[in-house]
C-alpha cells in the first residue's frame, strides 16, 4: 500500500489513500479539493523516493469538515506571590480524507 509524509501548518503527517485526518485550519468548503505540494517522503513496499525524486508529487484530498478541537486548559500560577490565571484554548482544525497519492 502507498503512503506518503507531507508537510502542512508546521506538521508532518504520514498518510495513505482514503486515510481522514485532522490538520490545522485551511481555508475551504466541505467539499473543496486541497493539494498538499509539500511531500518529504514516498513508499510503496521496498520502493522509496524522497528529495528529488519527488519533484512535482503532490497529495490530493477533500475537505470534509471544519471543527473545533478540544478545550485545552492553561494554568498559570506564581508561588506565594497571589497569582493565578486560568487560560482556555481551542484550536480550529480542518478534517480532510485524502483521495491520492
Amino acid at each position: 500500500m502507498a503512503y506518503a509524509i507531507f508537510k502542512t501548518g508546521g506538521k508532518q503527517y504520514r498518510v495513505t489513500a482514503g486515510d481522514v485526518i485532522e490538520v490545522e485550519k485551511l481555508d475551504g468548503e466541505a467539499g473543496a479539493e486541497i493539494k498538499f505540494s509539500e511531500v518529504i517522503f514516498s513508499g510503496e513496499g521496498s520502493s522509496i523516493k524522497t528529495g528529488a525524486d519527488l519533484k512535482g508529487a503532490a497529495v490530493v484530498a477533500e475537505v470534509v469538515e471544519q471543527i473545533k478541537g478540544p478545550k485545552l486548559i492553561n494554568f498559570k500560577y506564581r508561588r506565594r506571590k497571589g497569582y493565578h490565571r486560568t487560560v482556555g484554548h481551542r484550536q480550529k482544525l480542518t478534517r480532510v480524507k485524502i483521495k491520492s497519492i
